[in-house]
């Protein structure tokens, strides 16, 4: 996939299938664009190119911003639309100044002069430009203008529920990480770098991996135990994971993301891995002493290798 920090890079390709949005998660409902845009392209011989903005335009405008929490980093959704086999992306850089620009200017000065598409895909509620006035009737009406198709897909239901990255954000901050899993197609997952930490575990027979993510704006999980498993070195392990602030060896309230591995002898020290979330299987608790703790860890680890 070539990437273009800018309009001014990148370089038109012929019958070019276009689609817009920030696609938080590249969750089912952006997936069945993204691959119905390569389907498309495939049988025309065109290109599929993808717009997006960076930052988030409710970072820059300041749209509850103390709350807002994303479902993937920039590095993680720009790998899932590379895995889907998107051809372009094209990352614009959302500043005050561009949010004023007009739905209609966006696409005739932008889309259309710089991309040349001639097709445009969108998700059945996409709103675009200054004040998300532009839709698929603009879009509709501007194509038959400028001669470019447009073409909406539908929802993309699970159990009755349209997709949507506010529902899995939702599902997340809930723990009910299954159901954001059927809504992502895949499951939940955080990617950092493996640091140091109190060897707390060690000492009571659970030695643990302390995953260092970039927490700003990042959706973390709801406090709890999870099974789940851990990649790394082209390898995958079964895991549990633990989300919190460690009450009972603990008071300093720091929220920590700690990994035990199973059946691995080793150290990770460094190492940058991929933790993938599964299931809940119990809430944080404060535990009477670090016995009562390892006990507890033992029936943990017994019921996530059922599960997993």
């Amino acid at each position: 996939m070539k990437i273009y920090n800018n309009f001014l890079e990148y370089k038109k390709v012929s019958n070019a299938i276009v689609t817009i949005g920030t696609f938080d998660g590249v969750h089912l409902g952006h997936q069945a664009i993204l691959k119905d845009m390569v389907k498309t392209a495939k049988e025309i011989g065109g290109e599929t190119v993808v717009i997006t903005f960076y930052p988030h335009p409710r970072q820059v405008l300041n749209i509850d911003s103390a709350n807002l929490r994303f479902i993937t980093t920039q590095e993680e959704k720009i790998k899932h639309l590379d895995d889907l086999g998107i051809d372009n992306l094209i990352i614009v850089n959302f500043t005050k100044e561009f949010s004023r620009i007009s739905s209609e200017s966006f696409i005739r000065d932008y889309v259309i002069d710089k991309i040349a598409p001639v097709k445009i895909v969108i998700g059945y509620d996409h709103h675009f430009g200054k004040n998300r006035m532009g839709d698929f009737n603009l879009l509709y009406d501007l194509g038959n203008m400028y001669r470019f198709k447009v073409q909406r897909i539908p929802a993309q239901d699970v159990e009755n529920i349209a997709v949507s990255s506010t529902k899995i954000r939702h599902s997340l901050q809930q723990g009910n990480v299954e159901h954001a899993n059927q809504l992502l197609g895949y499951q939940f997952a955080y990617i950092g770098k493996v640091v140091g930490g109190k060897k707390i575990g060690r000492e009571i027979g659970f030695p643990t991996a302390n995953l260092e993510v970039n927490k700003e704006f990042r959706l973390i999980e709801t406090p709890g135990v999870y099974a789940t498993y851990i990649d790394f070195d082209g390898k995958s392990y079964k895991s549990m994971t633990y989300i919190g602030t460690k009450p009972t060896i603990n008071n300093d309230r720091v929220e920590s993301i700690e990994v035990h591995v199973f059946d691995f002898e080793g150290n990770l020290y460094d190492k940058t891995v991929k933790i993938r979330f599964v299931k809940r299987i119990r809430d944080e608790r404060i535990f009477e002493n670090l016995e009562v703790m390892r006990r507890q860890l033992e029936i943990d680890e017994k019921d996530i290798r059922e599960i997993l």
